[in-house]
């Protein structure tokens, strides 16, 4: 594992001090080159918990992850960086009510002060998050973090729309270790959102690029493009074309 390849992999040449601007910078080349994605549920192929292992998929094979993949592997690099960082558990709202603990993984990194860092939520806040902003604006949506008693909220909201609470977690530290069950209810379960809906979506400069299972979906400020996917054939050229990603032969190469 070699942070030189990472850096290189996200498309980083910029200043490596550990401090909120190198974060920031760090969090928005990562989350504008590496995908957030779940063709391993759908290929087959088990998602083991192993920094080594998300290292292979992700800088050696171009490839991108959910959460557990994504965030832990960025703490990896943050932490060879001389980052402080602290894995943090997340309950997801569903329609309302939170899902189960260690639904999700989220970071604390200390640089300067405490913030949220989260390359691993998909369609999220692109630069970091304080917990002393109330409403800050990125890409077309506004993000806070608010206390609700002993845990935390991120919240986001569209202009003239009101807050959507997206996931509560508390400061308590963990392990990557401790998302195991986690992990294998989402590759198993028919209850898990990832069993049932393939995707790869990933930030770019101007919005965000999303291929599901039978459309290519383009946002850019306030322009959305849907197109229908014809059939396996093209799904696999608008994958390798958007994302880098081969077919199956692809990614089981080292």
């Amino acid at each position: 594992m070699d942070t030189k390849d990472y850096l290189t992999r996200i498309g980083y040449t910029g200043t490596l001090d550990p401090t909120a601007e190198t974060l920031r910078r760090l969090h928005r080349a990562h989350m504008l080159s590496v995908p957030f994605e779940n063709l391993d549920i759908f290929l087959g192929k088990p998602i083991v918990l192993d920094v080594e292992a998300f290292y292979h998929k992700v800088v050696r094979q171009g490839r991108g992850g959910f959460c557990f993949e994504l965030n832990s592997l960025f703490a990896w690099l943050l932490t060879q960086l001389g980052f402080t960082v602290t894995i943090l558990s997340a309950r997801i709202f569903y329609y309302g009510s939170t899902g189960p603990e260690f639904d999700h993984m989220v970071l604390m990194v200390e640089a300067e002060k405490p913030l949220i860092a989260d390359v691993g939520f998909g369609d999220c806040f692109i630069d970091p998050l304080g917990f002393d902003e109330e409403a800050v604006w990125q890409r077309g949506f506004f993000y806070s973090l608010g206390k609700w008693d002993s845990q935390w909220v991120m919240k986001r909201r569209e202009a003239g729309l009101k807050w959507a609470p997206q996931y509560s977690f508390s400061l308590t530290p963990r392990r990557l270790s401790d998302f195991g069950g986690m992990n294998e209810f989402h590759q198993q379960s028919a209850d898990s959102i990832f069993t049932r809906k393939v995707v790869c979506s990933k930030a770019t400069t101007k919005g965000r690029v999303t291929l599901s299972r039978n459309r290519l979906i383009i946002a850019e400020k306030e322009r959305r493009e849907e197109k229908m996917v014809a059939g396996e054939a093209e799904w696999w050229d608008l994958l390798k074309s958007h994302f880098g990603i081969g077919r199956p032969s692809s990614l089981a190469s080292d």
